[in-house]
């Protein structure tokens, strides 16, 4: 169903990739001169750095289940408020998580783990963008995947998102790696009733399968390059999907099943590009032109 003001939502596990793919998505969008309203999911987090510490201090028995991401640990009405007002007036509020990578945040003087004031959204913009931990949940309480337009899964192998989020939160957050994989075993039982449920009801999953041994990714080790990996895309609606033309356009590409088609991890910013543009092109010709 098309909608005036359409959402299309990232999602993924911290750690998975989802950053990669939002920066092709702005590319796409600078160069097809879309005006899309972007929010990052970490802006709906319930906590503070300094909240969640403070927490585990006086109640240590919580830290299991206040994973950034639980439910509990989200504002989650929000989000899904977002979404429903979005899709209906194109309007809406957001903030800013700020992160240790957030130089020109923390330079004008917000302190990492913290979040900026609730703002709106831009006027006049195409569409909504989304990419975090939850733009697919579906809960007793919540549904927020029913709000997207286009669900785009972002799913490496579990050893291989590992070691990115180790590499990541070590060089760039300044965490220990003994702190780093207390979090990645803490929650666990998290990932597996919020995060991975989310892949089966995306539109389009990319899944990073490296070919070099990550059979222990708590050693320190270099992330596998591209040019060391293959992409493996599963697309929900195989009948939509030009399979011959996207064989002819990306070398050494083939299928495996009929929803399945491989690509060696150096052309995955292609894929996406042939992939997700003519998504992109039909939302907003439905939205301009109904």
């Amino acid at each position: 169903m098309s909608r005036e003001y359409p959402i299309i939502a990232v999602t993924g596990s911290s750690g998975a990739g989802t950053t990669t793919v939002r920066r092709s998505f702005e590319r796409m969008f600078l160069r097809e001169d879309v005006h899309a309203a972007v929010v990052d999911g970490d802006a709906f987090h319930r906590y503070t750095r300094d909240d969640l510490h403070r927490i585990f201090r006086e109640e240590p028995e919580r830290k299991d289940e206040l994973s950034h991401f639980a439910v509990e640990a989200n504002l989650l009405d929000r989000l899904e408020g977002l979404f429903i007002e979005y899709g209906e007036h194109g309007t809406g509020t957001f903030r800013h998580y700020i992160h240790a990578e957030d130089k020109q945040k923390i330079e004008a003087g917000c302190r990492v783990g913290t979040f900026t004031e609730w703002q709106s959204l831009p006027c006049g913009t195409d569409l909504l963008f989304y990419e975090g931990l939850h733009g697919g949940l579906v809960t007793e309480n919540y549904d927020i995947a029913r709000h997207v337009d286009l669900l785009v899964g972002v799913a490496p192998t579990m050893n291989l998102e590992w070691i990115q989020k180790i590499d990541r939160d070590t060089k760039l957050r300044g965490y220990s790696q003994e702190a780093v994989i207390d979090t990645i075993l803490g929650r666990m039982n998290d990932y597996v009733r919020y995060i991975q449920p989310q892949f089966s009801r995306t539109h389009i999953n990319f899944q990073r399968v490296p070919t070099v041994d990550t059979s222990n990714p708590f050693e320190v080790q270099d992330i596998p390059t591209d040019a060391e990996s293959f992409v493996v895309i599963r697309f929900r609606d195989p009948s939509t999907v030009d399979f011959p033309w996207l064989l002819a356009m990306i070398k050494d590409a083939f299928m495996t099943r009929p929803h399945t088609l491989v690509v060696p991890g150096a052309r995955m910013s292609l894929a996406m590009e042939l992939i997700l543009a003519p998504l992109v092109r039909h939302l907003l010709s439905q939205r301009r032109f109904r």
